[in-house]
């Protein structure tokens, strides 16, 4: 799928004003430098939701949320990243492109063709008895089926060619949009013969893909459309679009595994439900399903094959187990889906089995594990704190992870050690609560800025343009600290974008590990005046400039080590480099 070119991404972050774009959604009051609100993402009385016009950044001191305007948007709006800069970028007059030139223009007659192959569907499943008795035998009412406007493709080899592949310009966009396949010879056939059609949406309700099941024995059961420009699998949710048009407000999305299932469960009142695209559960998906509702529930078999997808869901979820997020886990009786189930017991019954049997994230894990590991003996118990331990290092720290490690502990009666950034996960989340509470407790609190590489990417950030005081030569070249890497890109990008932002910094390294450690500096309060930042950064660089004798005298030593053995004096100078070295280093993912 063609993508939005950074260089856009960056540009529009300089133009749009975050105070602006969420005092329209969240009214501001001006508070010293800062403006702040009650938090829009958690309940609070007292406001602890910042919002600075210095750095283009919000953070909440209260729940951790932060970010910059077009991260706002997609957590208030429940948006996507493309959708989000549709919207910042309509406020400010920019007309998005996509990579090699492309704009939303060029797909328009592939959602077209996507279109019109519906409405043929839909108008054949009017002269198709069989597939009509199939649906009212799954107890499908007419109404139901036209707002998710279902459809039959019939028996044949090109009906959509007859009507839609006039020419062979046609024919190569009805394979491009997935609704024919083109043989070795050149010639084409219908993808979908045969089968009841079911429409796959995006988020704006445009159909990009098409599922197809079977009415009978044949093999697939299900067919769907392969991956073109417009439909990514990994992506896209069945449902998820007619579950919005039904409710304005989500409080849990249903995770199940086929369209009919969705199409049931919400004829019967669970306008909640969604399904993935004959795909485990994805990264992706999780993101947008959490951008929607905070709680999340999936809805398996209850046989091997459910427990193995539920094994694959929580193993991807493990992640997105942020704090102020629900992950639950429902089984079904043998024999039965939520098709058969919803239609059987009605919507009261199966709502209820949601509220009583839905397992939570940590107890299907603890349960799932157990089932495996027999802990009657010592060796079992050390059996499971060595296989829980992988788990929890997926988990992003924080009380959660706290909790599941504690009650790890407890089953294992041995503590359990997980490498992070070189320390056990239980060091890290003993010392938690107090490294947070001074980091980010209450406004007027700092986290700390150890370390001359850390306080000149803390300045940057406030002010991209100090970089052109660092000169256009590599002037750090030869420094090993911690995050040296990270500072010099910084320097190299905002030297090159001299009119780009904090928060445009902070989109441009989006989704990356350089991102992450970014997005915690810039969470830290920067006490240096304004007035200051200057002079505070030229001496930072001075400072780190000092430093290049001895990192170049470290290189020299180290590598005669390595060609002859080092006298004792050279040993000496050896040690004592090293121990200033580790004195200054700060690790830029702690």
């Amino acid at each position: 799928m063609a993508r939005i070119p950074q260089s856009f991404i960056d540009e529009l972050i300089s133009r749009v004003d975050i105070v602006e774009v969420i005092d329209k959604r969240v009214p501001l009051k001006k508070q010293g430098r800062e403006f702040m609100a009650c938090c829009p993402f958690h309940n609070e009385k007292t406001p602890s939701f910042s919002v600075s016009p210095v750095k283009q950044f919000f953070h909440c001191f209260g729940c951790g949320a932060h970010g910059t305007a077009l991260g706002f948007l997609m957590d208030y709006e429940h948006l996507d990243f493309l959708e989000a800069v549709r919207q910042l970028a309509s406020m400010v007059g920019m007309e998005v492109p996509l990579e090699a030139g492309k704009t939303r223009a060029d797909y328009a007659p592939l959602y077209g063709m996507l279109d019109q192959a519906a409405r043929i569907y839909r108008e054949a499943l009017k002269h198709a008895p069989a597939a009509i008795d199939y649906l009212k035998g799954r107890g499908l009412t007419g109404e139901i089926a036209a707002e998710f406007a279902i459809g039959f493709a019939p028996a044949g080899w090109d009906t959509l060619l007859k009507a839609l592949g006039s020419g062979e310009v046609e024919r190569q966009m009805l394979a491009t949009a997935g609704l024919v396949i083109r043989k070795d010879d050149g010639r084409y056939y219908d993808r979908f013969r045969e089968r009841i059609m079911f429409p796959i949406r995006d988020s704006r309700g445009r159909i990009i893909a098409f599922g197809g099941r079977v009415i009978g024995q044949d093999e697939p059961k299900y067919l769907n459309s392969p991956e073109t420009p417009l439909f990514h699998k990994g992506h896209e949710l069945y449902g998820l679009y007619e579950a919005r048009q039904a409710l304005r407000d989500i409080p849990r999305l249903l995770v199940v595994e086929g369209y009919m299932d969705v199409v049931a469960l919400q004829q019967h009142g669970v306008r909640y439900a969604v399904a993935t695209l004959g795909t485990a559960t994805t990264s992706d998906h999780l993101k947008k399903l959490f951008r929607i509702s905070p709680e999340v529930v999936f809805c398996f078999d209850g046989d091997r094959a459910g427990r193995a997808a539920a094994r694959r869901a929580l193993e991807n979820a493990l992640p997105e187990t942020h704090e102020g997020r629900q992950i639950r886990f429902l089984f079904l009786p043998d024999g039965e889906d939520p098709d058969t189930l919803v239609r059987k017991e009605g919507k009261q019954a199966f709502e209820a089995r949601l509220g009583t049997q839905a397992m939570e994230l940590s107890n299907f894990l603890f349960k799932d594990l157990l089932d495996h590991v027999d802990t009657r003996d010592r060796a079992g118990r050390a059996r499971l704190a060595e296989v829980i331990a992988p788990y929890l290092a997926r988990m992003p720290g924080g009380p959660y992870r706290q909790m599941v490690e504690e009650e790890a502990t407890k089953l294992a009666g041995v503590p359990i050690r997980i490498p992070a950034n070189g320390r056990p996960l239980s060091m890290l989340i003993q010392d938690s609560p107090k490294r947070k509470a001074v980091a980010i407790g209450r406004p007027g609190s700092q986290r700390r800025l150890a370390g001359p590489v850390r306080k000149a990417i803390a300045l940057l950030l406030n002010r991209p343009g100090l970089a052109a005081l660092a000169g256009e030569t590599p002037v750090l070249e030869g420094l090993s600290l911690g995050g040296m890497e990270v500072l010099q890109a910084l320097l190299e990008f905002a030297r090159a974008h001299p009119h780009i932002t904090g928060a445009g910094l902070l989109e441009h390294w989006r989704d990356t590990e350089t991102g992450s450690y970014l997005m915690k500096l810039a969470q830290a309060e920067l006490v240096t005046p304004a007035d200051a930042m200057e002079s505070e950064f030229r001496a930072v660089m001075a400072d780190l400039q000092g430093r290049r004798p001895a990192e170049q005298r470290l290189a020299q030593i180290m590598q005669a080590s390595r060609e002859r053995i080092l006298d004792e004096s050279e040993k000496a100078e050896l040690a004592r480099l090293l121990k200033a070295r580790s004195g200054s280093r700060s690790d830029p993912r702690s």
